[in-house]
């Protein structure tokens, strides 16, 4: 392999860097290019400064624009109080040596800034990109307990994530919490842990029981088995509807002082209700018929979710809190006092646990009803208690909408003040923003199919645009939905989460702009130059890379050089749109660099030189976009 130690040793010792690269924190040089250079950096800025190298190295940060450098560092982050910044930097300057690896720094107010001599970068990334292809920019190491000693293992992570209701549409919501999830759990998969993706499923509740009378209304064996989620969304608005109308004649007759208590006894309410009870009593056939409802409609997901390359370790549910755990929970918080009685319900009046403004905020959530039926509060907490018992996990990450903050915030206060402290500080809220002006061409009903469909349908519209394009593509129909999805996840992730959008589907399948098939058309066009210049990996492996010299090459590989530090730096900010910002960049510069670095009619070591730059540009653009959970295509 070429990115191994020795490779790098020999690699290094041939540019003049005969010293072992000295060790520091987090500093993964077989992994990370741009490491060798701060740990180059590092050795003589510690020399130059007398800082010590744990405040220097940290300190090094990559940057956003080539213009400002590869590495900048920020002088006050040093600590040296007794000069100005700028008298620091002329002192340093001065003493600063000649480097294999870095032009002289210069200086931009309080930054030093550090240009990399881009014909050695060359030289130690190019390799290493080709050998490491796919595990290029992960970083296995970040996940395991103690990186010096890999048998005490992985860091064990949760992600729950997409959580539909059963038997109700699959809005826009669960859609971004689909896509923002499967992402995080492919960027902590990268970085070494050990992901556990979870499903937590809305499947159980009197709901059922008013779905299982209007199945028996309404519903229709066929219908079911071909598309069950929506043949019992449809059962379960026609039901909704009877019941309302119910609830309206009662009003009437109790209006007109009129007797309506056949309707309390025996109307769809009071019937959904013993239903239910006799689902949580454990009645065989009721129960039966909840499973079957629930495991096709689960099929039906599945199918959905893997054209997102969505997967799921784990199918859970409401229905998987047991009555036991909820009963321990409630006693819990009754023996510490947390919860109180009021008027026959049972709440928390946070003002009584946490002072000031936080404790106000946090108002007085029921957790039980006047009938005793347990509240979502009391269901989110033991379940999370079981996965504790059941993963032992390190973290737990929940990817739900910014509307639910409130109730996340109840839920990891309550543990807190039950004595849990430290899982407290294993949870976590990953929030979103609302999506907002989405409608489909057929209705209002925001089904995920109906959305994919659509955009799929658009996309291939704008791709019979170009007949000549259109008539080489081998499944125009497979990749207009792959590039109708792309759309929609390109579109989704471009702002930071918590901002709401707009869904606006003209805009997203544009080939123009940053949009989904714009990326996906610089992946095919990478491919397309691959195919055209049809040179084995072992001819590129031989290339001289010493002849890419010219500006557009140059800044290519500074920008590709950066890929590693921006999954690493999206491990703080875990904001998709830090992945997807970075690749846009990165094909703008690609896409400017074509008319002067031409692969057809160059010179043939010319050639397979720009053929390594072009495959270590590609496996960057394919690593970040299935990074993203997109499926990069071939040809377009």
């Amino acid at each position: 392999m070429a990115a191994n130690p020795s490779w790098l040793a020999d690699k290094l010792t041939s540019l003049s860097l005969a010293e072992p690269l000295p060790k520091y924190p987090n500093c993964y040089p077989e992994i990370n290019t741009v490491d060798i250079y701060r740990s180059h950096l590092t050795a003589i800025l510690t020399e130059v400064t007398g800082v010590d190298s744990s405040i220097i190295y940290p300190a090094l940060q990559w940057t956003q624009t080539l213009e400002k450098g590869d590495l900048v560092l920020p002088i006050p982050a040093l600590r040296v109080m007794r000069k100005k910044p700028d008298q620091l930097a002329a002192e340093w300057l001065e003493k600063f040596p000649e480097s294999p690896l870095v032009h002289k720094p210069t200086v931009t107010g309080t930054f030093l800034q550090f240009f990399f001599k881009v014909d050695k970068l060359a030289q130690l990334l190019i390799p290493s990109i080709l050998t490491r292809g796919k595990l290029f920019g992960q970083n296995k190491d970040m996940g395991m307990k103690d990186p010096g000693d890999p048998s005490k293992g992985q860091k064990r992570m949760i992600v729950e994530f997409s959580s539909p209701n059963i038997a109700k549409p699959f809005h826009a919501g669960h859609l971004r919490s689909t896509i923002i999830g499967g992402f995080l759990a492919n960027l902590y998969e990268g970085a070494g842990w050990d992901v556990t993706r979870i499903n937590y499923l809305g499947d159980w509740g009197k709901q059922y029981g008013l779905l299982a009378l209007g199945f028996k209304k309404y519903g229709n064996e066929e219908a079911l088995q071909a598309d069950p989620i929506n043949h019992l969304f449809k059962i379960y608005v026609s039901i909704s509807k009877d019941l309302a109308d119910e609830k309206a004649e009662m009003a009437t007759l109790k209006e007109k002082v009129e007797d309506y208590s056949h309707i309390e006894k025996d109307g769809l309410d009071e019937q959904a209700r013993r239903y239910f009870k006799a689902m949580t009593d454990g009645d065989k056939e009721a129960l039966a018929q909840w499973a079957r409802f629930r495991e096709l409609s689960i099929k039906r997901y599945k199918e959905t979710y893997a054209r997102l390359n969505i997967h799921y370790d784990v199918y859970s549910g409401e229905s998987q809190v047991t009555e036991e755990s909820m009963a321990k929970s409630a006693a819990r918080l009754e023996e510490m006092k947390i919860c109180e009685e009021s008027e026959g319900a049972v709440l928390i009046d946070f003002t009584k646990h946490v002072p000031g403004k936080i404790g106000k905020s946090l108002e007085r959530p029921l957790i039980k009803k006047r009938d005793g039926t347990a509240l979502y509060l009391t269901r989110d907490i033991s379940e999370m208690l079981q996965r504790v018992e059941k993963y032992n996990f390190d973290h737990m990450i929940y990817v739900v909408a910014s509307q639910q903050d409130l109730h996340l915030k109840q839920l990891f206060k309550i543990i807190e003040l039950m004595g849990y402290e430290d899982l407290a500080k294993k949870i976590q809220h990953i929030n979103f923003g609302m999506v907002l002006g989405m409608s489909t061409r057929r209705g209002t009903v925001k089904f995920l199919d109906d959305i994919l469909r659509d955009v799929a349908e658009k996309m291939h519209e704008v791709m019979q645009k170009n007949e000549n394009k259109y008539e080489q593509i081998e499944d125009p129909l497979a990749t207009a939905d792959i590039l109708g999805i792309s759309s929609v996840m390109v579109q989704d992730m471009s702002g930071k989460r918590i901002n709401n959008y707009h869904f606006d589907m003209d805009a997203m399948t544009s080939f123009e702009g940053d949009t989904g098939p714009y990326l996906q058309y610089a992946h095919a066009r990478l491919c397309s130059i691959t195919r055209k210049a049809a040179l084995a990996p072992e001819e590129i492996a031989t290339a001289d890379l010493s002849l890419l010299t010219e500006t557009h090459a140059l800044d290519l590989i500074r920008v590709i050089s950066q890929y590693p530090d921006v999954v690493q730096n999206t491990l703080k900010t875990l904001e998709p749109t830090t992945v997807l910002t970075y690749l846009f960049k990165m094909t703008h510069t690609l896409s400017s660099s074509y008319d002067h670095l031409r692969i057809v009619g160059s010179e043939e070591e010319l050639m397979k030189a720009r053929m390594a730059l072009y495959d270590a540009a590609r496996i960057v653009l394919n690593n970040g976009m299935r990074l993203l959970g997109l499926s990069p295509v071939e040809r377009m």
